[in-house]
């Protein structure tokens, strides 16, 4: 008698295959925020816990950033979480798949949500597919293995290394936030507005006050995501 695959486990797998081409966009900047991440002193298993609990590659890049250029720990969190607002948006438009389902369920959706995967969800049901909660999780899942192991591998690869600089290093928060942007991008219709009211605030703040970098960056961060929230097509 034939075993049919639950659907759960399709949906799992399903995602996993979609998400692959995006992944290799997450081990590029994945790479590249592991050398930053020696930077700042951090080994291999310490990038790696990071990259699983906190699992915001924009968050994590400007949070080390901000340790790397002297600010304070707490300073450093707050400006990563306010990079991060607009994951407010993304889980509030879960209702639906987190309803009803038990706290790990609820814990780990809120987690494995990203740009990537919730983009990838929706565009799968415009198609017509019937895809909902694990497919949400399994492309999150892929997403996560990825950019924990290329982080790790970039920490271990930089730390063989005495001086990062001379082998152009030092340019690699720059290079990681380019690739990281470039992937969260979505059209101007949709994040044109948030991204130059944030970009602009950001610029005014820096260089029109005495406020700290970090400070410019948490201000910037929750004015854009404020400004994304307001829109009518938000």
């Amino acid at each position: 008698m034939a075993h049919s695959t639950p659907p759960e486990t399709g949906q799992l797998w399903s995602a996993v295959r979609n998400i692959l081409p995006l992944a290799f966009g997450v081990a590029t900047y994945g790479l590249a925020f592991g050398l930053l991440a020696a930077q700042a002193g951090m080994d291999g298993l310490q990038t790696g816990l990071m990259g699983t609990f906190v699992f915001a590659g924009s968050s994590q890049i400007v949070l080390v950033e901000r340790l790397v250029a002297g600010a304070g720990a707490m300073t450093a969190v707050l400006a990563g979480v306010a990079l991060n607002l607009r994951l407010l948006l993304i889980t509030a438009s879960l209702r639906d798949e987190l309803s009803g389902r038990p706290l790990w369920q609820i814990v780990l959706g809120l987690h494995m949500a990203t740009d990537e995967n919730w983009a990838l969800l929706h565009t799968a049901r415009n198609q017509g597919r019937n895809v909902g909660y694990w497919y949400l999780v399994g492309g999150g899942l892929c997403l996560l293995v990825t950019w924990v192991t290329s982080t790790v591998i970039g920490a271990n690869f930089a730390r063989a290394f005495p001086d990062p600089q001379a082998i152009g290093m030092d340019f690699a928060f720059t290079a990681a936030f380019i690739a990281l942007l470039r992937g969260l991008w979505r059209g101007a219709t949709r994040d044109l507005a948030p991204w130059v009211v944030s970009a602009a605030t950001a610029v005014i703040a820096v260089l029109l006050t005495p406020l700290d970098p970090s400070w410019a960056l948490v201000i910037a961060g929750t004015v854009g995501a404020i400004t994304a929230g307001i829109r009518p097509d938000a």
